[in-house]
């Protein structure tokens, strides 16, 4: 193994460091361990992290990912709202990748709150993302970490079909468009559940990300992002019915929609991230960003 190396773990190496520690993966913080060393390098090779980048990875849990990730970039920030296994990280890296260990820092909080980081600003991030709260980790971080520039994200395989569908599709909706306002997004690659421990109940799937600027609007994002809850709030109604409540009226969501160039009788789901950008700047008297 070359200096810049690092062992990955196997299921033996996972289940004696959880052991060690005492920990029992919960599923209140979505826990599914990586034992398989084949998965979390084709995660890496996904994301086409570069040695400049400087990767966010949140839930780094036991350190299967990051010990895959180390080699790959310039350094890696973990996010880790479990204390005991975020004290652990460090020494599991000494341990499998002595070499790297200058290159991890680990911030031990809920991803949910975090609004800045230590260390240089990340580029990527990477992450086996916890399934319950995967959508709004997501959200969050891309609203406030503007410097992340590529995501590849492992969560439901379910999940990932909703970020990644595009107007029309059965499975578009919120999450969809809000992904949407910040970044392109595709699928790259599906995931068995034999690879975690415990296996979950669902298959996985990934979804990669690159960031772009939002569609042109005087809206503000919170504007954009209110309209978008509103229209999928009552799918099945036309908007100009499900957007009666945040226009005022009826009348007046109809008279909003007739000025940005939308049907009435359209429903929020025919609705691309730039038609919402769009029609959010003739709603009702305007959020702050």
């Amino acid at each position: 193994m070359a200096a810049e190396d690092a062992a990955l773990l196997g299921p033996a190496e996972v289940r004696e460091i959880a052991a060690r520690l005492g920990v029992r993966p919960t599923k209140t913080l979505g826990q599914n361990f990586v034992i398989d060393p084949n998965t979390v390098r084709r995660i890496v090779r996904a994301a086409e992290v570069t040695p400049e980048d400087h990767v966010l990875e949140v839930g780094p849990g036991l350190g299967s990912l990051t010990l895959a990730l180390l080699p790959a970039t310039a350094g890696v920030t973990a996010v880790e709202i479990d204390p005991v296994l975020a004290a652990e990280l460090p020494t599991t890296v000494r341990r499998f990748a002595p070499a790297l260990a200058e290159r991890l820092t680990v911030v031990t909080a809920d991803a949910l709150r975090i609004d800045a980081l230590p260390g240089p600003e990340p580029t990527a991030m990477v992450a086996n993302l916890p399934y319950n709260i995967a959508v709004p980790v997501l959200l969050h971080l891309l609203e406030q970490v503007p410097s992340l520039q590529r995501v590849l994200v492992m969560v439901q395989a379910e999940v990932a079909d909703r970020l990644v569908a595009g107007p029309g599709s059965k499975v578009y909706g919120v999450p969809s468009v809000k992904a949407a306002w910040y970044a392109d997004l595709r699928r790259a690659g599906a995931i068995g559940r034999s690879v975690f421990w415990p296996a979950p109940n669902v298959d996985s799937g990934l979804v990669a990300m690159t960031r772009r600027e939002p569609p042109a609007t005087t809206a503000s994002r919170a504007e954009v992002f209110r309209l978008v809850d509103a229209a999928f709030g009552q799918r099945r109604k036309t908007l100009r019915a499900a957007l009666a409540g945040w226009a005022g009226s009826a009348p007046a969501a109809e008279e909003a929609l007739r000025a940005a160039g939308i049907d009435p009788r359209t429903r929020g789901e025919q609705l691309g991230v730039a038609d919402f950008a769009r029609l959010a700047e003739y709603g009702p008297p305007r959020l702050p960003t």
